[in-house]
């Protein structure tokens, strides 16, 4: 079992930036766009369940594509 994670739920909303930043790893070790594909079924999956698209961050050379989303509260995460 890896690392555990508790998230706490606040009264107050997201004002600015977030506090954390979460990259949700769903493409280790795929490329081009066998990675495109695994990040966009892991997106439909979320988006089904209330999390909201943001943007599509494509490959530049150095980094590879990731989605940014936002969860119900309008904190974002990337799927990575």
């Amino acid at each position: 079992m890896g690392p555990r994670m508790y998230f706490q739920r606040v009264p107050e909303g997201k004002v600015v930036k977030n506090r954390l930043h979460l990259d949700v790893r769903v493409g280790t070790g795929l490329v081009g766009e066998e990675r495109l594909a695994t990040l966009e079924a892991e997106c439909a999956r979320l988006v089904a369940l209330g999390t909201v698209r943001v943007r599509l961050l494509r490959a530049d050379g150095v980094n590879e594509s990731c989605i940014v989303m936002q969860d119900i509260e309008g904190n974002e995460f990337c799927l990575d």
